[in-house]
């Protein structure tokens, strides 16, 4: 009661300034608790998402390896009498007589034995381990060479290149990556020619430099990139592209960019897609970007130091 009582005739002996200065140091006291209390939420916020997002990328991984493991075991199965079946026809088709309706019977066989065993070697890309040996790869090489890969698909479609800057090189798998640019540009090329009634089927390639996230750091990548004359991207579309055997098309397995995905994931960097905006070449046609690590000095050094040891090693053998 005294302490109380004391407080009230210390707080009538103050003055009105002594006062301001009190509620002053009171009220910047509660904004800076205000502030911090604020910044925490934002920080649980963000901690929250991307726990989430780690959890939702494990769980995809699971399934994932689940799945893999199962149409593995389902393609090998399927090979085996697939190849006999594809013997067989050839058999029948040395044996029958030159342009016979029997021949070219056997050889339709032959042709879907062809496409059987394309995806069952789809399906058994995708459910293998992803194991990658880089190399300085060359953009603009790794796109000319994809291109010719793909002449049968961009028959009656432009591809231009639209780029500032000068030959860039990614480190990378140089066979993997290869594929990934096909399954991409063949996708593309089929977008732009569905949409051929509004617009005149073609593709732009192109590429810059930028900064990524790996592993928590900032490092430098290429972000290589591929727009379509197409309609777009649904929503529903984006979510799923990327998800096994989920394809808008008639043919084919489902499994091209879910293959492309585990490969970008494998060289450590991005694989990004939306719709052009308005300002781009294509408004509202697809976007896709590839960004991979850049090739550096760090890389060339260390592969010096690989091989040097790998011929040490070789001499130390004999």
């Amino acid at each position: 009661m005294t302490d109380a009582v004391q407080a009230i005739e210390a707080a009538q002996s103050m003055s009105a300034a002594e006062l301001g200065e009190l509620f002053g140091a009171f009220n910047e006291v509660t904004n800076r608790l205000q502030e911090t209390h604020e910044r925490l939420t934002g920080e649980v916020v963000r901690l929250k998402g991307e726990l989430r997002r780690a959890n939702d990328e494990l769980d995809r991984s699971r399934r994932l390896a689940a799945l893999g493991e199962m149409a593995a075991g389902i393609a090998h199965e399927v090979r085996n009498p697939l190849g006999s079946i594809g013997l067989y026809a050839e058999m029948l088709i040395a044996d029958l007589a030159d342009d016979s309706a029997e021949q070219q019977i056997a050889e339709k066989i032959k042709r879907a034995v062809t496409g059987l065993d394309a995806v069952v070697g789809d399906v058994l890309t995708f459910s293998k381990t992803m194991q990658i040996r880089t190399c300085s790869v060359g953009v603009h090489d790794a796109v000319e060479r994809a291109k010719a890969s793909c002449c049968d698909v961009l028959d009656g479609c432009a591809c231009t290149q639209e780029t500032n800057e000068a030959e860039a090189e990614v480190d990378a798998d140089h066979g993997l990556l290869q594929q990934a640019l096909v399954n991409i540009v063949r996708n593309a090329a089929e977008a732009a020619k569905s949409n051929s009634e509004s617009r005149k089927p073609e593709l732009v390639i192109g590429w810059e430099t930028v900064s990524f996230e790996q592993d928590d750091e900032a490092v430098e990548g290429c972000c290589l990139r591929i727009q379509d004359s197409g309609g777009g991207l649904t929503d529903d579309v984006k979510e799923r592209m990327f998800n096994p055997f989920f394809t808008t098309r008639n043919i084919g397995t489902g499994l091209g960019l879910a293959i492309v995905h585990r490969i970008v994931d494998a060289h450590g960097g991005q694989i990004r897609v939306r719709n052009a905006s308005q300002s781009e070449r294509f408004p509202g046609g697809a976007v896709v970007e590839l960004v991979l690590p850049v090739r550096n000095q760090n890389n060339n050094a260390n592969e010096l130091v690989r091989a040097a040891a790998d011929a040490d090693g070789a001499r130390s053998d004999r």
